[in-house]
């Protein structure tokens, strides 16, 4: 199997050894045809389909996977682990991350379900282990104890969190410090169109602390491809739920078009696409700081969006598109982080 991993530059995450590819594949989508909002979200993906998406992904040079309890009640985490095993990957080769669904739960589910995650990735270890959400009905301290204990007893390798504010990211911090753990990451909405962590400490927070950023919908559920830009009526092919959940309108079209623009001029220079542009800006404007994920429901998706990892923009560039992007730094109203 071809493999570029030796050629890309990578990251720790966190205060960790863990080392990743700026560019992870996310699995979201593997739920697709799952009874349940995560599957109904997305069209059904086969084993098959997975198999194919997860081999060009090894492929092209990554060398992380991030999958979720809730992203279809453990079929991700299925079928990402018969894929690497189709593919020949062996437990240790590459970097899991999955996570605790806290919503109307105690701390006290962390510890009860996270051999449920470990017979789900059928015998793929968990390096990093995730609070999804700060939904849980125990403080933050309590859940990073279980989790800490996950860690004592050789069940996970690290612990991070999902969409927590800056203050909440800061408690775990803290009580993860005071047992001796550092907090690997915290994995948040960003992207070009939504820069609102840059406005809320989120980013700030995770500078002073050594924690990761794992930037999810880096490409704003394809609104970085500059598809809808090219043909807005791409976006009634979209689900309802999809298109009110980010904001898919004519009026965000238009606020956007300039940084398209900008983005589409860059990429023609590199010979490029718009979002390999946009997903190199996101690895490197904060370099050491955000590393991102990205979904694929074709393996040319993956394909095309991992040569992103080999596209060195400019310093002029990037600080252009930075300026463009500005005005997105100010609270997004379709920005999922708790404040």
């Amino acid at each position: 199997m071809k493999n570029n991993r030796s050629n890309i530059a990578g990251s720790l995450l966190g205060k960790t050894d863990i080392h990743v590819t700026p560019i992870g594949l996310g699995t979201w989508q593997f739920a697709g045809g799952y009874r349940g909002i995560s599957g109904w979200y997305w069209p059904e993906i086969t084993q098959q389909m997975a198999n194919q998406i997860i081999k060009s992904a090894l492929d092209n040079g990554i060398n992380w996977f991030d999958t979720a309890e809730c992203y279809g009640n453990g079929r991700s985490e299925r079928l990402l682990a018969s894929s690497l095993k189709s593919c020949g990957v062996k437990n240790g080769d590459v970097t899991i991350v999955t996570k605790w669904w806290p919503l109307m739960r105690t701390a006290d589910s962390i510890r009860r379900t996270i051999d449920d995650r470990l017979r789900a990735l059928d015998g793929f270890s968990i390096d990093l282990y995730l609070v999804h959400q700060p939904w849980s009905l125990s403080p933050v301290k309590s859940q990073m104890n279980a989790m800490a204990a996950l860690v004592e007893q050789g069940k996970v390798r690290s612990v991070g969190v999902s969409n927590f504010g800056a203050v909440l990211m800061s408690g775990a911090y803290k009580a993860l410090k005071a047992l001796g753990l550092p907090l690997a990451v915290n994995q948040v909405k960003y992207n070009l169109f939504d820069r609102t962590i840059e406005s809320n400490r989120v980013l700030e927070t995770a500078k002073e602390y050594g924690v990761t950023i794992i930037a999810w919908s880096p490409l704003d559920q394809g609104m970085l491809t500059g598809r809808y830009h090219d043909d807005p009526s791409l976006m009634k092919s979209l689900s309802w739920s999809r298109r009110k959940m980010y904001g898919f309108s004519d009026n965000k079209l238009e606020t956007t078009r300039p940084v398209i623009m900008a983005l589409k001029r860059i990429a023609d220079k590199h010979n490029a696409t718009v979002s390999q542009v946009a997903l190199s800006w996101i690895t490197n404007f904060h370099k050491g700081t955000v590393v991102t994920v990205v979904g694929a429901s074709k393996a040319s998706h993956i394909e095309d969006n991992a040569k992103a990892l080999h596209l060195n923009l400019s310093s002029d560039e990037i600080k252009e598109i930075d300026e463009l992007s500005r005005p997105f730094k100010q609270l997004n109203p379709f920005s999922k982080q708790e404040r």
